[in-house]
């Protein structure tokens, strides 16, 4: 057996992908070892611990989830057979169960939508499923739509010279996992983390369990503020913030007057967006990761690799392209798409898919201190964004 499989089976990975009721899938063994290779870079940049196998299995620990084949090992997504492939759908989202009725074309679905939406796919193309979903927001990918893509730089602002994280204010607008790991490497190294949320729509993982959302979030401060309504302080904020991480659409932001280009410059500011695909489509770590076509092998056809593996897969490679930016000096808008990170480990290439490797499920993070309450820290942030306008007068 190879080193790649020993590490993939001992880490949890290898348990998350494959049938249930079958063996566990080695296929993907590579990914684990390009993603300790890139967590050693941070923590070579950043002075961090990055365990690349705890961040890749850590939530399914603390979830107590295990592999479910075409079925996401979280749930709410799956991979459909459509006439020339294979899709991902994700109903995660209130708004997405309530929109499957006009995604079928229907009045109603009673019950149990997945077997309805099975027929429905089998007739169609992956485009068009992808596109319908897309105009109703639902979040969807065909299997291997997106290509390898490395983060895109664009100069934005004068640089400065090389510095670490340490005293950096960052202002991490995320949600989920990608973008808020990106933000917890950043506070480890030293800098001071403000996780921005709506109070009419905050990060959905608060709702979710309490023990990953601390792990994500513990030792950044709080801020609650209404987008659109206290959209000057939002901005007061970003124009003193060192680095922004950005994890929604786009298109939400300069909305809103709040996208790089409507923000005052500052020099060596970087601004970080991370989307789920290239354009602006919704997307999650599952669908993303099938955008990538990064999904293990199995006796019935793909199935899910990980657990919505491209959410930390992109949550490293974030954080080494803030590392890397700070040390050019910044001044820059870096962008990267989930589904372009997970093609770029899906072109790794495959081992055999069995092993004699022993399968052990995922270990869980060491244990973290509670992230603070939605705004708890209003007033923390508020005096910071002072005291640091008053530096710049």
């Amino acid at each position: 057996m190879s080193a790649a499989a020993t590490d993939w089976g001992g880490g949890g990975l290898a348990y998350l992908t494959g049938l249930p009721d079958g063996p566990a899938d080695f296929s993907r063994a590579p990914v684990l070892s390009r993603a300790h290779q890139v967590a050693a870079a941070i923590g070579a940049r950043l002075r961090v611990d990055a365990d690349a196998v705890v961040l890749l299995s850590g939530r399914a620990a603390l979830l107590g989830l295990r592999r479910a084949g075409q079925v996401s090992p979280g749930g709410a997504t799956r991979l459909l057979a459509a006439r020339d492939g294979y899709c991902a759908l994700t109903l995660s989202r209130a708004d997405d169960l309530a929109a499957v009725p006009a995604l079928l074309q229907v009045d109603d679905v009673a019950g149990d939508p997945w077997p309805a939406l099975r027929c429905w796919a089998a007739g169609r193309a992956t485009a068009e499923i992808v596109e319908r979903a897309a105009l109703l927001d639902i979040p969807a990918a065909a299997l291997g739509e997106a290509r390898p893509a490395a983060e895109r730089i664009q100069p934005t602002a004068p640089g400065g010279a090389p510095r670490s994280p340490r005293g950096l204010l960052v202002a991490d607008l995320s949600s989920m996992w990608a973008g808020p790991l990106c933000g917890q490497l950043l506070a480890r190294a030293g800098a001071t983390v403000v996780k921005v949320e709506s109070p009419r729509r905050p990060d959905g993982t608060r709702a979710g369990n309490r023990a990953f959302f601390d792990w994500m979030n513990h030792g950044k401060l709080c801020y609650g503020i209404d987008f659109d309504r206290d959209a000057d302080q939002l901005r007061e904020l970003l124009t003193v913030s060192d680095i922004v991480i950005e994890g929604s659409r786009p298109a939400a932001l300069r909305r809103r007057g709040l996208g790089p280009a409507d923000i005052a410059p500052r020099p060596g500011r970087i601004w970080l967006q991370i989307t789920a695909f290239d354009d602006d489509r919704p997307g999650f770590g599952d669908d993303a990761a099938v955008g990538g076509g990064l999904v293990g092998t199995s006796a019935a056809g793909p199935v899910f690799c990980g657990d919505a593996i491209a959410d930390p897969l992109t949550g490293l490679h974030a954080a080494l392209a803030v590392a890397e930016s700070l040390g050019r000096g910044g001044g820059e808008l870096i962008r990267l798409s989930m589904a372009g990170v997970a093609a770029g480990y899906a072109a790794l290439g495959t081992e055999p898919p069995t092993s004699d490797a022993p399968v052990s499920p995922p270990a869980p993070p060491p244990p973290s201190g509670p992230a603070s309450a939605l705004g708890a820290d209003n007033a923390a942030v508020r005096h910071l964004v002072s005291q640091r306008r008053c530096l710049s007068c």
